[in-house]
């Protein structure tokens, strides 16, 4: 979708990136760490500097107690820490729960780990907030004797759910029944809303041993071609996450690994002004977009909008739809059926997907496109 914005001259409200730059302290970070030299490989694991600012970060914010050396790894984003990861841990045949919408990489990575992934699917409830829930009897059925992990993303990419703490346990109680490992894409923890809380269910007692929490910089400090993530592990998950992610890159770019030593030490004042910021934008797009028509989810985090175009357009799929926004009324969205695989069936035919993640002036181009288009 990128692509053909470009080529059709659209707003691109597609993929998830900034059109912002990012803090001016990371660029000198940046920058100082090229010219003092930090060019060549460091520690394959990741910086000794960024670990020990990733431990304590965790302890502060996730609330979980890791060890620098032993419980992280530095991967290139967190979409290396997730296929690192599910190489380490998953032997083919295993069943991998995904729960959907998901974001496009997992499905993936699970084939590519020989795994076979199990497709849940949130329920929509209309009446409450416009929220998604999982609903508990169906996920229960859903673990079995081969199942050996699940995937979940919290605040999620494409809804904006925040997972609550029922949720969480919920999911804790059948991975301790099932001998499960959970797979935590957390890379949006700090963009949140009308007083949503993130929990890292990594730090409950019962799932230290069983959770690989994947986080990463490119969403909070709007640094996405950077490519730094990491992994928060025990030290028996994290020995077999070290020996993949060697494989897989070796490492990290070293220069920007101490950039984002400095982006760890910004001042509590930055992410409530990153939260403040993207509200705003939130509730520009989200009024607008319901203005002409769409059935939006209002988010409680990340940075997405999923709508229904059905009242729009009764006749085109989601596929369709994205085609004629970006040629025509040269907005481009992503198609709702790229969050879903479910095993040969096609969801999200009637739904679209829009960032917000862009300057005000951007997101009232686009809003001015689609009134027009729509009029």
């Amino acid at each position: 979708m990128t692509r053909l914005a470009n080529k059709f001259g659209a707003v691109n409200l597609a993929q998830g990136f900034p059109d912002f730059p990012c803090p001016a302290e990371l660029k000198e970070a940046a920058s100082s760490a090229v010219f003092d030299d930090y060019n060549q490989y460091s520690i394959t694991w990741g910086a000794p500097e960024l670990r020990d600012a990733i431990a304590a970060k965790e302890r502060a914010y996730n609330r979980i107690d890791c060890d620098p050396e032993k419980n992280i790894v530095v991967t290139c984003g967190t979409t290396e820490g997730m296929v690192a990861s599910q190489l380490a841990i998953l032997d083919p045949g295993d069943e991998l729960i995904i729960i959907s919408p998901h974001y496009e990489n997992y499905a993936p990575d699970a084939i590519i780990s020989g795994a076979r992934p199990k497709y849940f699917v949130l329920s929509e409830r209309r009446d409450k907030d416009e929220e998604f829930e999982i609903d508990e009897e169906k996920l229960k059925t859903e673990f079995g004797p081969n199942t050996r992990g699940i995937v979940i993303n919290t605040p999620h990419n494409p809804t904006g759910k925040v997972f609550s703490m029922k949720d969480l346990k919920l999911i804790a109680d059948l991975c301790n029944d099932y001998d499960a490992v959970c797979f935590t894409d957390e890379i949006y923890e700090h963009i949140l809303y009308d007083g949503a809380t993130h929990l890292s269910i990594g730090s409950f007692s019962s799932m230290q041993d069983r959770t690989v929490t994947i986080s990463g910089f490119s969403k909070t400090y709007s640094v996405t071609g950077w490519r730094v993530g990491y992994t928060i592990a025990s030290e028996k998950l994290t020995n077999a996450i070290k020996k993949v992610h060697d494989f897989l890159t070796v490492g990290a770019p070293h220069p920007l690994q101490m950039a984002c030593v400095k982006a760890l030490s910004l001042p509590e004042s930055y992410y409530e002004s990153l939260r403040k910021d993207y509200e705003r934008k939130r509730n520009l797009l989200l009024s607008s977009l319901e203005d002409i028509g769409f059935k939006c989810v209002k988010p409680r985090g990340a940075y997405y909008i999923w709508c229904d175009f059905s009242e729009l357009d009764k006749t085109s799929n989601d596929v369709e739809f994205c085609m004629h926004l970006v040629e025509k009324a040269r907005v481009a969205g992503v198609p709702g059926s790229s969050f879903f695989f479910l095993d040969g069936k096609v969801g999200g035919r009637k739904e679209i997907r829009f960032t917000f993640s862009k300057r005000i002036e951007t997101l009232q181009a686009a809003c001015e496109r689609l009134k027009s288009s729509f009029a």
